[in-house]
């Protein structure tokens, strides 16, 4: 079985080849608080777009960062390639601002059977030929937190979207879904995140998982709702691997420093 690398160099400034084989980051920021490292995201990313009321959250966010600076020039600085969603939550006066900066502005509002991050990551694979899709990785600001319909929605995405690499954000922690349809090595960025992680049968029950580099390693164990599932585990090394006959949450805690 293909074995699928993952690393979260993106939670620690951009340098040469930080990535290996570099990654093409896609930027999604939604209606929640930013968190603390998304200038950080925002320079790894080659595309950004604003979901709906993220736009909000970026206008009045961004300058915090950055209290010495003129906030005008923070938000003309932190602009996005493209703003897309419902448009019920963006406010008049900030969607003003983006467009006399000439950033275009999608209402999608006559799709009601997709949420606003859904719209976004559509766009993002079906409308951005620039980018190479073999190596897109997109990190979605603001995607837990709030309302729990919100969070289920975000990650019904994943599942959606199984196909492509997207990793939801939060101050806490990630969450990225693990295919089945490959083996996972997961490279733990130690100064950045961990040690707590878990690993969630959400999709469907898993007959048997197996992994290496956790406290407490499963071996052809089975997880379901009801039953078994691996939450408060404890990364052990700087290598984890993951194999199961089902597609898996991953988590992992981001530490408060970074």
């Amino acid at each position: 079985m293909e074995v699928m690398r993952h690393t979260s160099t993106f939670l620690r400034p951009p340098t040469p080849a930080a990535d290996g084989p570099s990654l093409a980051y896609a930027l999604v920021v939604l209606n929640q608080r930013l968190p603390r490292f998304a200038p950080v995201l925002w320079n790894h990313a080659k595309l950004r777009i604003f979901a709906d009321g993220g736009a909000n959250r970026v206008y009045d966010g961004m300058p915090k960062f950055f209290p010495e600076q003129d906030p005008s020039e923070i938000r003309r600085r932190y602009k996005p390639d493209i703003i897309r969603g419902d448009m019920d939550s963006i406010r008049p006066e900030v969607q003003e601002f983006y467009c006399n900066l000439g950033v275009k502005i999608e209402d999608v509002s006559y799709d009601q059977d997709t949420t606003d991050l859904h719209k976004c990551i559509a766009f993002i694979c079906d409308s951005t030929p620039e980018l190479d899709k073999s190596k897109l990785c997109i990190l979605v600001a603001g995607a837990l937190g709030g309302r729990f319909d919100h969070e289920a929605g975000n990650i019904n995405v994943l599942y959606k979207f199984s196909g492509t690499r997207i990793i939801l954000l939060s101050d806490d922690c990630l969450i990225q879904l693990l295919p089945r349809t490959h083996s996972h090595e997961i490279h733990i960025q130690s100064s950045v995140q961990g040690p707590h992680c878990g690993l969630i049968p959400i999709g469907a029950p898993s007959a048997s998982t197996t992994t290496t580099g956790l406290q407490w390693d499963l071996t052809d164990t089975g997880m379901s709702f009801g039953g078994l599932i691996s939450t408060s585990n404890i990364v052990r090394e700087e290598r984890i691997t993951v194999n199961s006959d089902s597609d898996l949450l991953w988590t992992i805690s981001i530490k408060k420093d970074i």
